[in-house]
């Protein structure tokens, strides 16, 4: 017994493990630890992915490598079976793993972002795809003729008719009478089918002499197949995305994979189709989206090598890719790329991880890169790619501050008479105009104007926004609604409900008072549109269906609206209220990048910035354009306060239902950090969050701060191992925090 259960065969980086032989799984279940199992008959591969029962159930599982044994090995189950799934490759566990490490998340909650696919254990499932026949039409139309070549220009390539009938622009009856004349086939398939193939030689759109050097400089950095992370910096309508594209086309050529990261699932949709007609075919997709279908299809075929590009959201970086060649990180410096739910990671430094370890290349993209990002370029830790001026005949939008403290503003108006003014004046000449304002719905308080009260969530330290387009009030914390109401909740009198500040719907309706005859149209995450939905909005848009757009940070990016040549931003203020200590950073990048939508085509642009402190530092790094001197200060103020990215820091939330119980344990963590403090750690607090509540949970805050280099981890799970929580508080550690809510 003893010796098949050391029936091990090393084959290159993987093992293979004979029947009864003993070997670990990890599974996807919310275990913390390795479970052994006897390898069924056949054997099995490190790597393997299996179905393994766990008490009554059977789930799924990794064979992670050799079992542990030191117990009655009669008592081990046996796998249950052998998916058929291409195994989980070295380099990809070693991801996990990493990631595990890092993020003190266990090791089974990383598996499960790998495997966030439906069905994987199910067998593969049929559907019906369409070939070329041997019968020739009895009559040769022009939507026949297109559906015929399609098929014979892709070399036997099977489609759905869906697929054919959107490639030959023909609806699908056109492709059912062909089948009836057998020019067409029609045959039975499994359901996940492999992309069809992109074409890295078509030719991509001309470009200008500093795309060509960038391009370049990329293509040079994949040729080699070693690791590398270049920043890919141009001022918004530099045609970045063209550059990068080029790279895509490079790693394609080598017979690598590629994968594109988006910060906006609105933004996906514009962007196929820019690879369709750089590349000939769509790519594959991930994002929350797509169907359930599509997502298992991604999965297995990215895995199976015949995905060659993935254009997705940050989870999209835990994808089984066999050979992966690069990854872009397109507008990288945007906040949604880190978790903070579940798993807390940032996409962007987990992309680099994940390419150090495959050999393979990062294109960090962005007009406006964060801090840490470009303090590595600067350090020389990454290369560095600058696109001069913007692409074709569009020129830099002028920059001005509109001196709020200098206008006669109306009482509740928030457009500035100036900033009216100049609207108008693009009203006249049929060119559009931008309004930005990053607050969702109407007003973000209401008041009662006898007693003062304002409608707070009652389960969170929140006010409730008013959304008029949903008619009723709405928490941004945990989404909970109340209807907007006309009597006050604490005094009972009736009809002195007020909103209080503008929201972009409220912005909407003055634009509407001022500019009767403007067509106005809001683009808000709020607007609940479908991607498909948004594109033909932003589409009609762009196409001249709107003299003024008003917009929340979603119009920030990526968006190109030809007509427009004014932009008004009318709270500049806003970014720079609080502590953050990215407050600076977020504030001149969401400025510069909204301002940078204007001016897009030949007419120049103009961007106002609405402030009541245009002397602030930021402001006149805005106006002026000195974006190089902006992050040259900021960064010296980081290493003076020694914080990233010239130091550690690592956000602790503490949760429960009883606030005193939440503190004591905070407390008791603050008195108990001597591994930290050896390490030359500081830990601050315990503080309430500033959100101190959350869906009926309060919430306490702690900060450990560290020298840059020092390797935490293990320090902060031992912090965390000695202390045992009580059953209804939680703790959720967050490595480099991005937020401090």
């Amino acid at each position: 017994m003893q010796r098949s259960l050391n029936k091990v065969t090393q084959t290159g980086d993987t093992s293979y493990f004979a029947v009864n032989s003993l070997v670990s799984v990890l599974t996807d279940q919310p275990l913390d630890r390795l479970l052994d199992y006897k390898a069924p008959v056949g054997g099995v591969f490190q790597g393997a992915f299996v179905e393994v029962p766990l008490g009554p159930r059977k789930v799924i599982g990794v064979v992670w490598g050799m079992g542990q044994g030191g117990y009655d090995l009669a008592k081990t189950r046996a796998i249950s079976r052998v998916l058929d799934l291409p195994p989980m490759r070295a380099e990809m566990r070693q991801f996990l793993t990493r990631v595990a490490d890092y993020t003190l998340t266990p090791l089974s909650a990383i598996l499960r972002l790998a495997t966030r696919a439906p069905g994987l254990a199910d067998p593969p499932s049929m559907r019906k795809v369409y070939a070329l026949g041997d019968a020739e039409p009895d009559r040769a139309t022009e939507a026949r003729t297109r559906v015929l070549d399609i098929l014979q220009g892709h070399n036997g390539l099977r489609f759905t008719k869906k697929e054919l009938a959107d490639i030959a622009g023909v609806t699908g009856p056109v492709v059912d009478g062909l089948v009836k004349l057998g020019a067409v086939l029609e045959v039975e398939t499994p359901r996940d089918i492999p992309y069809l193939k992109l074409d890295p030689m078509m030719a991509g759109l001309s470009l200008s002499d500093s795309q060509k050097a960038g391009s370049e400089a990329l293509r040079a950095s994949i040729a080699t197949q070693k690791y590398s992370t270049t920043l890919l910096k141009g001022v918004t309508g530099s045609g970045k995305t063209e550059v990068y594209l080029e790279a895509v086309a490079e790693c394609l050529a080598q017979g690598r994979q590629a994968l594109v990261l988006l910060p906006e699932i609105a933004l996906t949709v514009a962007f196929l189709d820019r690879v369709e007609k750089r590349f000939g075919a769509r790519p594959a997709e991930w994002h929350s989206g797509v169907t359930m279908t599509e997502r298992r299809r991604c999965w297995r075929m990215v895995g199976q090598g015949n995905a060659q590009l993935v254009v997705g959201a940050r989870s999209a970086l835990f994808l089984p890719f066999q050979n992966l060649g690069l990854i872009v990180v397109d507008e990288e410096h945007d906040t949604s790329y880190k978790q903070e739910e579940g798993v807390f990671y940032s996409a962007r430094d987990m992309a680099v991880l994940r390419a150090s370890i495959n050999g393979a290349s990062v294109v960090l993209a962005s007009a406006t890169p964060s801090l840490e990002t470009w303090v590595n370029a600067d350090t020389g830790k990454y290369k560095r790619v600058d696109l001069e001026g913007r692409f074709g005949a569009a020129e830099l939008p002028d920059m001005k501050a509109i001196d709020l403290r200098a206008e006669d503003m109306e009482a509740q108006s928030w457009i500035s008479p100036t900033l009216v003014h100049e609207v108008e004046k693009r009203f006249e000449r049929n060119e559009q105009s931008l309004l930005f304002l990053n607050r969702r719905g109407y007003a973000p308080v209401t008041v009662c104007r006898a007693c003062g009260y304002q409608v707070a969530c009652d389960d969170c330290d929140a006010r409730m926004v008013e959304h008029r387009f949903h008619g009723q009030l709405i928490c941004h914390q945990c989404g909970e609604t109340k209807p907007v109401p006309t009597t006050c909740p604490n005094c009972d009198v009736e009809g002195r409900m007020t909103a209080v500040g503008p929201g972009v719907e409220r912005l909407e309706e003055e634009a509407k008072r001022r500019f009767p005859d403007a067509r106005v149209a809001v683009l808000s995450s709020d607007m609940a549109m479908t991607a498909r939905v948004l594109k033909e909005r932003i589409h009609a848009i762009a196409s001249g269906e709107a003299d003024i757009i008003i917009g929340t940070q979603m119009v920030a990016k990526g968006h190109n609206f030809p007509l427009l040549t004014c932009v008004g931003v009318i709270d500049a203020d806003l970014g720079l209220q609080g502590g953050d200590l990215r407050a600076a950073e977020r504030t001149f990048q969401l400025i510069r990048q909204v301002a940078g939508r204007a001016g897009r085509a030949e007419k120049r642009g103009i961007a106002y910035i609405q402030t009541h402190q245009p002397e602030h530092p930021v402001m006149q790094a805005i106006l002026r354009g000195e974006e190089e001197a902006f992050w040259q200060a900021e960064a010296d103020q980081r290493r003076i306060a020694e914080v990233p990215p010239y130091g550690r820091l690592v956000g602790i939330i503490l949760s429960g239902p009883d606030l005193k119980v939440v503190f004591d344990v905070a407390s008791y963590l603050s008195r108990n950090a001597q591994g930290l403090q050896k390490l030359g750690a500081e830990v601050f607090g315990p503080a309430p969050a500033p959100v101190a509540r959350v869906r009926g949970r309060h919430r306490v805050r702690l900060l450990v701060k560290a020298a840059k280099g020092t390797h935490i981890q293990p320090a902060l799970a031992a912090w965390r191992k000695a202390v045992k929580l009580p059953r209804d508080v939680r703790m959720q550690i967050d490595i480099d925090p991005q937020s401090f809510y």
